[in-house]
C-alpha cells in the first residue's frame, strides 16, 4: 500500500454538505457513500471499470489480489475468497464451518 497522509477531521462532514459531526468523524453517517458515489460519478461516469482501468487493474492485473499482497486484505486459507480480515473470519463461519 502507499503511503497515505495522515487526514484531520474537522468537524465537518468531508462529502461537502456542510453538516458538523463529531470529534474524529469525517463523514456525517452514510455520507461516505454519498462522497464515494459523487467521486466515481465526476471522475470515472459511474464506472468501476473506468476506476480499475485508470489505476491499471483489470483482468490481467488483479485489484484484489494486489489488496491481498498489500496486506490490506487477506486470503482464506482453505478456498480462493478474499476480503477484508472481518469479511474472512464471517467467509469461514459460514463456508467452512465444522458439523459437530
Amino acid at each position: 500500500m502507499t503511503d497515505l497522509p495522515r487526514l484531520t477531521a474537522t468537524g465537518t462532514c468531508w462529502c461537502g454538505c456542510g453538516t458538523t459531526i463529531g470529534a474524529g468523524s469525517f463523514f456525517a453517517p452514510g455520507h461516505d457513500k454519498v462522497a464515494e458515489a459523487a467521486l466515481l460519478a465526476t471522475e470515472y461516469g459511474t464506472s468501476v471499470p473506468q476506476l480499475l482501468h485508470k489505476h491499471g487493474y483489470g483482468p490481467g492485473h488483479s485489484v484484489t489480489m494486489r489488496a491481498v499482497d498489500s496486506g490490506a486484505w487477506q486470503q482464506c486459507p482453505s478456498c480462493d475468497y478474499v476480503g477484508a480480515p472481518a469479511s474472512i473470519r464471517n467467509h469461514e463461519k459460514k463456508a467452512h464451518r465444522t458439523e459437530q
